[in-house]
């Protein structure tokens, strides 16, 4: 008796300590999502905060200015609030005398369209929901101690998917388990009118699922060997990392040209945000196929294991990103390894990406004076910067640089160990078993570099220090090199850059004459300094209107690179018309990796399907 007493008063004081929040996404077709929180407060000063700093983005992007119709009240009555005159995010009040609670309502108003973190939450048929953007919580506590529990009304008919524990669903919505703030702003809802859900089973691993909400029915129709793809991918994702940290993982998908291509990674799901017919569109496909498998590695480094910079207590703290080249640096590279061992990718159109991404750093400007880690430490001014002189500038490089870094460290490996190791034996020491329900194990670099001496002894600061911390004026071409390839020229572009090109509606000639040109309206983008372009004087922001005294057009710029002879082009700078002669004689140069045959092709073995499952060519 005195057992089941102990736990009925446990439990009437933990619901009397938990915060209750409902939201009404009735509205979510006009971009309208009414919030009310119960939130257990003693009489006295109370300071309520909205999340700033929200894991995987790594700066500030807690979309405040979105929050309208704030009120607060107690014991039935309004009361005054009054923001922080320096904290934009906090929010101050005074709980009356024999008040036990305060009650807070607002309505967030997504944008209709915008990038970053003013992307839309919904459209007239879906939404993609992610908890922060209704949340308050109180100061004093890590964001793990505080308990939330949900409930989400939503439009008549809308289906959803989320990893967050449902409690029952009725006709007034759904109501969740309690959960810590933590795993609430973790654990994302998609919903909408036009919904799939899609099992991936694999051998030994807990449910995966794609849950798939899209502006159309047609957008859902993947076809069976595309499924099979995806199963491919969880199974080939356990093989890598040899255990699980989630309970069950949720691809969460939304299909829409008003907010398509982006992603956020989350510990049993993934926030997937891709254009309306990106599955049942051949280049679509192609073009969007890493994006679930960088998603889902960041399960296992971003989520369970991740820089201890980045583990914050709450969502005020200041982040610290000097380690996004092993967070988001190394899923880059398991993603692209991951999309080709699943079948997403050929092993050509790996190559071409590989390509590509060498050709771009290695052609940089701003390499010869911003190292790598720069690029990460300050992720939270870079993310903004203009476009306009990003070569000069460097932009995001953690991502796209380290993929070649932890590939020259994957050669490195398996060169030095005649074959008996590779990078995946890292990953499994590191990312690996036990298996089990989600947590978070922090590291530094020297967790890392300590890891890889386990797999393999070698001067491992040595080489992070050298590709990541000192400048270097040409990109680390070391792991396609020791893969058995060689990166080189010709002038037809791959499919890939091809379809790039075509779906992007723009010219690349950044590997010629170092610019990029929009189509049809002729605008310049980023001017890569010291190539030709830069060298007759162009800049990004000037307009192209004529090649040779010829109306500007794709093909005759094309023409005139062909030529390898000087040309002319006409430009205007803000209104200012001039001709500009462009020195250029060296044809079209498109980057591909060919075979370096004296050597082993460890590239092809890296990508090698390594689940012992077939599911299809």
């Amino acid at each position: 008796m005195r057992k089941l007493l102990f736990f009925f008063l446990f439990a009437v004081l933990a619901a009397a300590q938990t915060i209750q929040l409902h939201v009404d996404a009735r509205e979510a077709p006009r971009r309208v999502f009414h919030a009310r929180l119960t939130i257990p407060a003693a009489p006295g000063p109370l300071t309520l905060y909205y999340p700033q700093w929200l894991p995987g983005n790594h700066r500030p992007t807690g979309p405040i200015n979105n929050v309208v119709e704030l009120r607060f009240q107690a014991a039935g009555k309004p009361i005054a609030w009054h923001r922080d005159d320096v904290n934009m995010y906090a929010f101050h009040c005074d709980v009356p005398a024999g008040a036990n609670s305060v009650e807070v309502s607002f309505d967030y108003v997504t944008p209709s369209r915008g990038p970053g973190r003013f992307d839309p939450a919904s459209t007239d048929q879906l939404m993609i929901f992610n908890w922060n953007l209704v949340t308050l919580y109180p100061a004093g506590k890590p964001a793990a101690d505080y308990t939330f529990q949900a409930t989400l009304q939503l439009p008549p008919n809308w289906k959803f998917g989320t990893p967050l524990p449902v409690v029952r669903q009725t006709a007034d919505g759904i109501e969740f388990a309690p959960v810590s703030l933590t795993t609430l702003i973790d654990s994302p809802v998609v919903a909408g009118a036009h919904y799939r859900m899609i099992p991936l089973p694999s051998p030994g691993a807990p449910p995966q699922e794609l849950d798939i909400a899209a502006d159309t029915d047609s957008a859902l129709d993947l076809s069976q060997d595309l499924i099979d793809r995806h199963k491919r991918l969880v199974a080939e994702a356990a093989a890598l990392f040899g255990a699980h940290h989630y309970s069950r993982y949720h691809f969460l998908i939304t299909l829409t040209d008003v907010a398509g291509g982006s992603g956020l990674e989350h510990h049993e799901s993934s926030d997937d945000r891709m254009a309306l017919r990106a599955f049942i569109d051949p280049d679509l496909r192609k073009l969007s196929a890493g994006l679930l498998p960088h998603e889902f590695v960041h399960s296992w480094n971003g989520k369970y294991r991740r820089p201890a910079g980045l583990a914050t207590p709450n969502y005020q703290e200041p982040m610290k990103g000097e380690l996004l080249w092993v967070y988001e640096g190394l899923t880059s590279y398991l993603g692209d390894v991951l999309t080709a061992r699943s079948g997403l990718w050929t092993s050509e159109q790996f190559r071409d990406s590989l390509a590509d991404t060498a050709a771009s750093l290695d052609h940089e400007a701003g390499r010869k004076w911003r190292p790598l880690a720069d690029t990460a430490i300050s992720v939270q001014s870079l993310s903004d910067a203009p476009r306009e002189w990003t070569s000069l500038r460097r932009s995001l490089d953690y991502y796209a640089e380290s993929v070649l870094i932890w590939l020259e460290a994957d050669t490195i490996i398996r060169r030095e160990s005649n074959g008996r190791h590779s990078l995946d034996d890292f990953c499994r020491e590191f990312f690996g078993p036990p298996s089990g329900s989600p947590a978070l194990k922090t590291y530094i670099l020297d967790d890392v570099i300590a890891a890889l001496n386990h797999v393999q002894p070698h001067d491992w600061a040595g080489f992070f220090r050298a590709r990541v911390y000192e400048v270097s004026p040409r990109a680390p071409l070391g792991g396609i090199e020791q893969g058995g390839w060689k990166l080189e020229y010709n002038d037809t572009p791959s499919d890939l850059r091809k379809t790039a090109e075509t779906r992007g509606r723009f010219v690349n000639l950044t590997d010629s004459l170092g610019m990029s040109v929009a189509r049809p309206d002729g605008n310049i983008g980023d001017v890569i300094s010291g190539m030709a372009a830069a060298q007759a004087g162009i800049s990004p922001g000037m307009k192209l209107v004529a090649v040779n005294s010829r109306a500007w057009s794709p093909e005759n710029l094309m023409d005139a690179l062909r030529a390898r002879q000087p040309f002319d082009l006409l430009v205007d700078n803000d209104g200012v018309f001039k001709t500009v002669k462009v020195d250029y004689r060296d044809g079209l140069r498109s980057p591909h990796l060919v075979r370096n045959s004296a050597a082993p092709d460890l590239l092809g073995d890296i990508i090698k399907a390594k689940a012992p499952i077939s599911l299809g060519p």
